[in-house]
């Protein structure tokens, strides 16, 4: 047994951080996955995250991180994280900077492995009506729904190539990234749930926008394709906070792929608790 916790979308609350650090002191997991938006709404309001407004990633995230491996020593997990679509790509060489001290491992289009696993991570989401466009691609096409915002429109923390903007897709990083992995043992950090799933719900029935009635469903066609066409051992998945509630479930099953659906309400504190070598016992730890 591989005891392993996931969880996505903390977006800086230090109510969802200390009760992710309290789950990782008590049940002492092997491995832990962090699905993105590790920083976002705390960059606009300091007042749910940091108390002393200092840096989040090196005087909170590492910090307290550096406390849970002072205390559990060589229980201390192994931790693997993308960010999402509401964190600034700026902060990228930060997390890539505290990798070099093992505290975690920063997996965005990288390769790691974890015992007999691969896991490698993807944070790009295609099109949303929000602004900030550094983790955001173009799907399968240049096609952009109804109500959203073109990825090359918006800002960026960093400059980005008029070509990637128009050309690269979310479909085309997948075919480049996962081209020669064996995915029979492949852990799959995204952080966009896949299309039209129980995992990718968003709370838009009834929304019009100039006359057009917006998908319910904003995940990513590309991701639903490769799951299905490719296989691999499990994904994981964030993005979507009200889906679970919506559908009423966190975890579904796309041909022989196990998937989960770790981001949460604002309000409320999720863990998926999983056996990495039994994903099908996974259970949601609430507070």
């Amino acid at each position: 047994m591989i005891p392993a916790l996931f969880t996505s979308d903390l977006h800086g609350s230090k109510k969802k951080y200390e009760f992710l650090f309290d789950k990782i002191l008590t049940i002492k997991p092997a491995v832990v996955f962090l699905g993105g938006d590790m920083m976002g709404f705390a960059v606009k309001l300091q007042s749910v995250a940091i108390p002393t407004g200092e840096d989040f990633l090196y005087d909170y995230l590492a910090m307290n991180l550096q406390l849970i491996r002072d205390e559990l020593k060589n229980e201390y997990p192994v931790i693997f994280v993308i960010l999402g679509n509401d964190d600034p790509k700026r902060h990228e060489a930060a997390l890539l900077d505290i990798s070099t001290t093992n505290l975690l491992t920063y997996v965005n289009e990288q390769k790691a492995n974890f015992q007999a696993y691969n896991v490698i991570g993807y944070s790009y989401v295609p099109p949303t009506p929000f602004l900030n466009k550094d983790w955001e691609k173009y799907d399968v096409s240049r096609f952009v729904d109804v109500g959203c915002v073109s990825p090359e429109a918006g800002y960026r923390s960093i400059p980005v190539s008029v070509d990637e903007l128009r050309f690269f897709t979310i479909k085309r990083d997948l075919e480049k990234l996962f081209a020669d992995v064996d995915l029979s043992r492949t852990i799959c950090l995204f952080h966009s749930p896949p299309y039209k799933t129980k995992l990718d719900r968003a709370a838009l029935d009834g929304v019009l926008v100039d006359h057009a009635l917006l998908d319910v469903h904003v995940g990513s066609i590309a991701i639903k394709e490769f799951i299905l066409t490719r296989s691999p051992y499990l994904t994981l998945h964030g993005h979507i906070h009200e889906s679970s509630r919506i559908t009423g479930n966190w975890k579904e099953k796309i041909g022989d792929t196990i998937c989960f659906q770790g981001a949460t309400e604002r309000d409320e504190n999720g863990i998926i608790l999983f056996d990495l070598d039994d994903p099908n016992t996974a259970e949601m730890l609430k507070e």
